[in-house]
C-alpha cells in the first residue's frame, strides 16, 4: 500500500511530505495515524509540504490541527508548489520584454513590468526602472534599479556604464571610484548582486556564467 504522508527527521525538526494525488479525506486520515505514533514524544517543530495539492485555507487550518492534535508537535511552517493567478501573471510580465527608443533625460523615469531595452542613453539623473533585467544599448550616465518588483537574480547591462546608482532588488549602490574599478574604461559591462549581498561589476562576457537562465536561444547549429 501506497504511503500517503512521509516523515524525515532535520536539525530543524520533522518534514512531513504529503502525497498530493490522493484523496484528500485519505490523506487526512493516514496524516492523523502518523501524528498519533507514541514515538513521537519529543517537542518538535513540523514543516508541512502540501507539493501540488490546493488546500483551501479551512483544509491547511485541519491539516496544522490533525498534526497539532499529537501535543509534542507544532506547525512552524508549510510549504506549498501552487501559485495563485496573480503571482503566475507577476512572473509571466517578469519574463516579457519592453523596449524604449530614444534618450532617457534628465528628470525622466522610464518603467517595466518586465525586462527593459533602452535603445540609447540614459542621461545623467534619468532613472530606468524594470521588474526584471535592464539592457542599455547606450551610455547609461543615470540611475537604473532592476528587479524591482523583488527578482535577487535580475542585472543591469550596458554599452557603457558609468551610472551614479544601481539598484537590484532593494540593494542600492552609489557608484564610486571602489566599485568602479574596471570604469576606466567602462564599455559592456554588467552589475549583478552577488551572494556576499553587494552589487558586482564585471565584464558583459561574462554574463552569460553568472546568469546562464537568461539566455532563452534555441536556434543556431
Amino acid at each position: 500500500m501506497k504511503n500517503l504522508v512521509y516523515i524525515k527527521g532535520t536539525k530543524q525538526g520533522l518534514v512531513l511530505q504529503l502525497d498530493d494525488q490522493c484523496a484528500y479525506a485519505d490523506l487526512l486520515a493516514e496524516l492523523q495515524a502518523k501524528v498519533s505514533d507514541p514515538a513521537l514524544d519529543g517537542s518538535v517543530e513540523v514543516q508541512v509540504n502540501l507539493g501540488y495539492r490546493f488546500c483551501t485555507e479551512a483544509q491547511q487550518k485541519e491539516i496544522v490541527a490533525t498534526v497539532q492534535s499529537n501535543e509534542h508537535l507544532r506547525v512552524a511552517k508549510m510549504r506549498s508548489e501552487v501559485i495563485t493567478v496573480e503571482e503566475s501573471n507577476r512572473r509571466i510580465q517578469e519574463r516579457q520584454s519592453e523596449t524604449y527608443v530614444g534618450i532617457v533625460r534628465s528628470g525622466q523615469i522610464v518603467k517595466a513590468q518586465g525586462d527593459l531595452v533602452v535603445v540609447g542613453d540614459v542621461n545623467p539623473n534619468g532613472k530606468v526602472v524594470a521588474g526584471g533585467n535592464i539592457y542599455v544599448l547606450g551610455r547609461l550616465k543615470g540611475q537604473a534599479h532592476a528587479g524591482s518588483n523583488g527578482n535577487r537574480e535580475a542585472v543591469i547591462a550596458a554599452s557603457w556604464l558609468e551610472a551614479t546608482h544601481l539598484m537590484i532588488h532593494d540593494t542600492l549602490e552609489i557608484m564610486t571610484d571602489e566599485l568602479t574599478v574596471l570604469s576606466e574604461q567602462p564599455e559592456m559591462e554588467c552589475a549583478y548582486l552577488h551572494n556576499n549581498g553587494h552589487i558586482i561589476i564585471d565584464r558583459l562576457q561574462e554574463l552569460r556564467y553568472l546568469r546562464p537562465e537568461i539566455s532563452t536561444f534555441k536556434g543556431g547549429s
